[in-house]
């Protein structure tokens, strides 16, 4: 199958790759000289485990190019997705400019029969809008080609994407008639060779499907949120909760953990959008407005577990932060909490020692303007040195098993808060930490 995959994002960059991987000739495209360059060159700009090597095979055996050619892009391919990005609007909605200039460029250069994928996360009514943008263009070249829309909603998670794409849960593919529908599972027939669907569907039903997966998805997280701060009045243990309910085939365990709130490029973006649209279809998004409130204030109860402790005015302590990145496996920060409690405790006159895996050249761009009160230390057992206590705002595996015993002799003041539940309260109880987690009692130090 020869490809044109516009747009190489998280999404593009991994669908792409992916494709090339099952024998498919696939031609990526993007407006960024720079980046093509890079990947040209072997260059990777986002961290995403197993990928770097997978393009630079797919390169090498010459089924993966890349290029800011558009033109030449849609010309050889049969299939052109579109894997723009769609940030949110003012008003929360989903910016649909870049996908619409894609689509004038795809009626521009388009020269015989061609597959039109959105595999951006759009809202309803994208591939309408996509459509008559081509056949305006069509219209004024004076030709006739033939296309289809598709919506191919992608369920991709970071740090797990190429296991997600080679072998996925289901693929959704939204279809108007049964000749594209046939091209597609032609196109996708390698990937599903696991006895899991491909789940044909009209248009305006997939592109409804991301959305809702996603919002459903940040309403449990959302949830178990909001229980946690009811355990923590009444000294229950959300983690058993947690064991009790989702041992409920009904529930599942998935996105039951308690935390300091979801962020990433999806979860806070499509709940927005979700709610945009209900409101133009004057339908009460009531609860997914509570997800977005609760969501947003779980971010800073990290904050407020140290303000309780420290008090309001944080001058002359140092904190250390361990993880910055959304989610574990990811230089990625969009909307991460880590941001926003960094941000609230320099706020209030604090020094910040921070360390995770991979991002630190994300945070370096993000906190540019407060630079001078974040030291990037090189480790994370550096980033504690005499710290007056440590905040663990991401679950990366390399924190979850630590020398509790080095920590303490590295710290000023043996005072640890966990955002992401990764430590055993007795435990910590033993190793003589105060110790102050989500949804749980806290262990105190006796004085």
């Amino acid at each position: 199958m020869k490809i044109c995959m516009v747009g190489t994002g998280y999404v593009g960059l991994v669908t792409g790759t992916c494709f090339a991987e099952m024998g498919n000739d696939v031609i990526c495209v993007d407006i960024d000289k720079d980046k093509i360059d890079k990947l040209n060159k072997g260059i990777v700009p986002i961290y995403e485990p197993g990928l770097e090597d997978m393009i630079k095979r797919n390169m090498k055996e010459s089924r993966l190019s890349f290029t800011t050619d558009i033109k030449e892009g849609i010309e050889k391919s049969r299939f052109i997705f579109i894997a723009v990005g769609t940030p949110p609007d003012e008003d929360g909605s989903a910016d649909l400019k870049y996908v619409l200039s894609v689509a004038k460029d795809i009626g521009k250069y388009m020269n015989g029969y061609k597959v039109v994928v959105d595999k951006s996360t759009v809202p309803v009514g994208t591939a309408q809008k996509v459509r008559k943008v081509i056949e305006e263009e069509l219209k004024k070249r004076k030709v006739n080609y033939e296309f289809d829309v598709v919506s191919n909603p992608e369920f991709l998670k970071e740090g797990s994407a190429i296991e997600d794409f080679m072998k996925p849960d289901r693929i959704v593919i939204g279809v108007d008639n049964e000749r594209v529908a046939v091209l597609m599972e032609e196109l996708y027939d390698p990937f599903v060779k696991n006895n899991h669907p491909i789940i044909k569907m009209n248009v305006v039903s997939a592109e409804l499907t991301k959305y809702a997966a996603n919002a459903f998805l940040a309403t449990k997280i959302s949830f178990m949120n909001m229980l946690s701060r009811l355990c923590e009045k009444v000294g229950a243990d959300i983690n058993d909760i947690r064991k009790g309910i989702g041992s409920d085939s009904r529930i599942g365990y998935s996105f039951l953990y308690a935390g300091v709130g979801f962020g990433g490029s999806c979860f806070p973006k499509d709940v927005k959008a979700l709610i945009k649209t209900l409101h133009e279809k004057e339908v009460n998004p009531c609860i997914l407005e509570c997800v977005e409130k609760i969501n947003e204030e779980q971010k800073l109860l990290l904050v407020k577990k140290v303000i309780n402790y420290f008090g309001e005015n944080l001058s002359g302590l140092t904190f250390a932060i361990w993880g910055l990145s959304f989610k574990p496996r990811t230089d990625d920060m969009r909307e991460a909490p880590s941001i926003v409690i960094i941000r609230e405790l320099v706020k209030r006159g604090a020094k910040i020692q921070a360390y995770d895996p991979e991002a630190m050249n994300e945070a370096k761009r993000i906190f540019k303007d407060i630079e001078e009160h974040i030291f990037y230390a090189n480790s994370n057992y550096e980033a504690l040195k005499n710290a007056d206590a440590m905040l663990l705002v991401t679950e990366w595996s390399v924190f979850r098993k630590p020398d509790f015993t080095r920590m303490k002799k590295l710290m000023k003041r043996p005072v640890i808060f966990d955002g992401r539940n990764q430590y055993i309260p007795a435990e910590m109880k033993e190793y003589g930490f105060e110790y102050f987690s989500i949804g749980k009692p806290p262990v105190r130090l006796e004085k």
